[in-house]
């Protein structure tokens, strides 16, 4: 099964609380039924306005560095994914799929129920000493956000870098999430003795479209504000402008607005990236699509008809208009993804026919 590593015995004693919990706002046992695939979760809710109607499943995972598939065709080889789901709940997530995985529906629950993997850090620096370990890069962010507000109760971030920054193990890290700055210190440790990347995903500034499809993320300039204090940091930080939505964000004064904010907050890079739409994903952001602009239902049946990836030619008009404005407000040439930049951008898979609404 492809969540048997989740499976390993509950440490009671361990779980009695979340790491970095305050000791004031204790969690409360759920009495939600376990998903069949996670058997030996300790199911936990919280009565705080910000994790009101979510559950969190902690589990003792068996492994945490997981080998990407040759096939994928993604800039590493090596990821590390303390959750699954997640709280940002944007629309348009690629990964919603794989909650159906363990038996929890690619809508609601992948927003709403977070599996926790409370043991994250010990078993990096467990892994990273094993014999056959190489020091492969090793890429997070590239499946759920490992910076989603749930890492604020959680804190499974700070054990998973130190134990990579006593391997001098290279890393790249993706993220929504403005908590990243309060691990700043233990990136610049890490950085003394290895090479990181630190990459932001901004795909539009747009603050009332960024309410509707991305409501669990911090805003677009509250991820920028990050992206200006880690470069003045001595950081090189990318930006993944992704996704830009056909109809929403693909216009010229919305590829403008952005690329102008990214460059003022001091990014490296810009990277584009159209709106891809995966099973799972797809079914999710076109119900959002019809409630939300239905006109814009037909623009999307005909643009996505071939699959999961926008026209080619589409997608290079795309990238060649945020190359101009990159140029024009002093940003270098937007190009493939450098593998220490830790911007995963997944490669086409072969055509398959969806259907869309």
């Amino acid at each position: 099964m492809r969540w048997n590593n989740l499976s390993a015995a509950p440490d009671e004693e361990g779980l009695a609380r979340p790491t970095g919990a305050p000791p004031s706002a204790p969690p409360r046992p759920s009495a939600s039924p376990l998903p069949l695939a996670l058997p030996d979760a300790v199911v936990r809710t919280f009565d705080t306005p910000g994790f009101a109607g979510m559950t969190f499943y902690e589990v003792r995972a068996k492994s945490i560095i997981n080998r990407v598939p040759g096939t994928s065709r993604v800039p590493f080889e090596q990821t590390i994914n303390p959750y699954r789901g997640c709280g940002h709940a944007c629309v348009y997530c690629f990964a919603r799929n794989t909650h159906t995985y363990l038996d929890l529906d690619a809508g609601p629950d992948f927003d709403r129920k977070v599996i926790v993997k409370v043991n994250a850090g010990e078993l990096v620096r467990r892994e990273l000493a094993a014999p056959k370990w190489r020091g492969a890069h090793i890429a997070m962010g590239t499946n759920v956000d490992c910076y989603q507000r749930a890492e604020g109760r959680h804190a499974l971030m700070p054990p998973i870098i130190e134990a990579l920054r006593d391997f001098a193990n290279p890393f790249s890290i993706l993220t929504k999430g403005t908590l990243l700055l309060r691990d700043l210190p233990l990136l610049r440790q890490a950085a003394e003795v290895t090479r990181i990347g630190v990459s932001y995903s901004v795909g539009f500034v747009d603050e009332a479209l960024w309410r509707s499809v991305e409501p669990g993320t911090p805003s677009p300039r509250r991820r920028l504000d990050a992206v200006r204090t880690l470069t003045d940091a001595g950081f090189a930080v990318g930006v993944l402008m992704a996704p830009i939505l056909p109809g929403l964000s693909d216009d010229e004064e919305s590829i403008e607005a952005t690329v102008a904010a990214i460059a003022a907050a001091g990014a490296a890079s810009v990277t584009p990236l159209a709106l891809h739409l995966r099973p799972g994903a797809r079914e999710w952001y076109a119900h959002w699509l019809a409630r939300e602009h239905p006109h814009l239902v037909p623009h999307y049946r005909e643009l996505y008809r071939a699959g999961a990836y926008a026209p080619q030619a589409y997608q290079r008009e795309l990238t060649a208009r945020v190359r101009i404005a990159a140029r024009r407000h002093g940003l270098p040439r937007s190009s493939a993804v450098d593998d220490r930049r830790g911007s995963p951008i997944p490669a086409p898979p072969p055509a398959e026919q969806l259907t869309l609404l």
